[in-house]
């Protein structure tokens, strides 16, 4: 009877204490959510709607000051597009390498050396790309501009090293996340695939990884998540400036803009940058409403 009660007791208390958590978790996504509409809508009054999201010119401090930031959203658009669809295969390929492919002594050296890849500081992969890929991506620009007259070098730091790096700080998540995943696949499906007499290959692509979709969504959703929210290392190796996101143009991300100019921005200039962060948060919430929903429909259709 005692056990019975204490037993009670506990389980009680384990319930309010994981209501609590659920209600201050939703506290605090709303209590951000509201700030940032509190903080980023009076530049639309200021500025205009149209000037601020489909100006493309940026110069905050000129005396007729512009501050159209469509360069710097498109730019995080389709650097975090292109990041995705060049590091979610190479991430999902190197996944099934491991759990799949590769025998337990390989899998032991290569497994460590990706978790490494995610334990490295931020500030760390942008300096590497500072010193090792910008000057390679230099002589490349020297290369395909090389009879352009007009062309205005960037000394390699532009859109493609941006991305570049960004690829490589999505991997481990998408890596780990999904050899867990596939490793979660029951024995019995492959078993199965393989005793109607489908190839090793053929079973990994038609019924291990249709399996382990929604665990491998996720992996995507937190990659995505890493690089949208990435901001020191993409500052160093993307140049700062506010062009038309092409592959060797110098070029801004929402996330940069915030870190480059927040530190001595005032009135309506500081304003806008609340804009921008705004824009980021709302971009942000629409990807991953929009993943959640095909997770939701993958595990329907498990």
């Amino acid at each position: 009877m005692k056990n019975k009660v204490k037993n009670y007791i506990v389980e009680r208390i384990a319930k309010y204490m994981f209501t609590i958590c659920a209600v201050i978790a939703i506290l605090a996504v709303c209590s951000i959510t509201v700030y940032m509409i509190f903080k980023g809508t009076p530049a639309f009054h200021s500025v205009g709607v149209l000037d601020l999201l489909f100006g493309t010119t940026w110069q905050p401090t000129a005396e007729d000051a512009s501050y159209g930031i469509l360069y710097i959203i498109l730019t995080s658009i389709l650097g975090t597009a292109v990041c995705v669809l060049v590091g979610v295969p190479i991430g999902l390929m190197t996944a099934v390498f491991l759990t799949e492919v590769a025998n337990q002594k390989l899998a032991g050296i290569v497994q460590p050396a990706v978790e490494l890849l995610a334990a490295i500081p931020s500030v760390i992969y942008g300096l590497l790309g500072l010193m090792i890929l910008n000057p390679i991506m230099y002589k490349l620009e020297q290369i395909v501009f090389a009879e352009n007259e007009a062309h205005q070098y960037t000394g390699g730091a532009n859109l493609l090293s941006a991305i570049i790096v960004l690829i490589i700080m999505i991997l481990p998540t998408v890596v780990n996340v999904s050899a867990s995943s596939i490793k979660m696949v029951p024995g019995e499906l492959r078993a199965a695939s393989l005793a109607l007499g489908a190839s090793k290959i053929q079973t990994i692509f038609k019924v291990t990884i249709p399996a382990a979709k929604s665990g491998i969504m996720t992996g995507v959703v937190l990659g995505i998540g890493r690089a949208l929210g990435e901001a020191m290392a993409i500052n160093m190796v993307a140049g700062g400036a506010v062009n038309f996101p092409l592959p060797f143009n110098s070029v801004r991300f929402l996330t940069t803009q915030l870190v480059s100019e927040m530190g001595y921005a005032q009135g309506v200039h500081r304003q806008v940058l609340f804009t921008v962060g705004l824009v980021l948060y709302i971009f942000i919430l629409i990807v991953n409403l929009v993943l959640l929903k095909l997770r939701r429909e993958a595990a329907k259709n498990d």
